[in-house]
């Protein structure tokens, strides 16, 4: 939705006869579209993808990465190389929901063979 203020600028303006009411009208809605587009669209601005790797018999944090979510393909890639074999994930869908502007732990997985865990979350 607009700004009250931008509201307000458009009805003055056809108070003073500088528009007419139906170019009012468009005005209004195309300023409501605009800010629709914006608020539909999720801002990776402040976005932190965090890598953690945990030993599961020490429970020490082998590798704690925080990258801001612009570099997310970096960072996917990454926590991949520490478990390469990630079954029932998909990196594209990964990188999408990312993109869609999902949060909170996106990968929890753990590796029985290395006795790691990697843990994804986007913040």
């Amino acid at each position: 939705m607009a700004s009250s203020e931008e509201r307000l600028k458009i009805l003055k303006m056809v108070e003073e006869g500088k528009i007419s009411p139906e170019e009012a009208a468009r005005l209004l809605a195309a300023v409501s579209k605009a800010e629709r587009r914006r608020a539909s669209t999720p801002t990776t601005e402040g976005r932190w993808l965090r890598v953690r790797v945990t030993d599961m018999d020490s429970g020490k944090v082998a590798v704690n990465v925080n990258l801001p979510v612009g570099l997310v393909n970096v960072g996917l890639r990454m926590g991949a190389r520490f478990v390469p074999e990630m079954e029932g994930v998909s990196m594209n869908e990964l990188e999408e929901a990312i993109r869609r502007g999902v949060t909170g732990k996106i990968i929890d997985i753990v590796d029985e063979q290395e006795r790691q865990r990697v843990e994804v979350y986007v913040e």
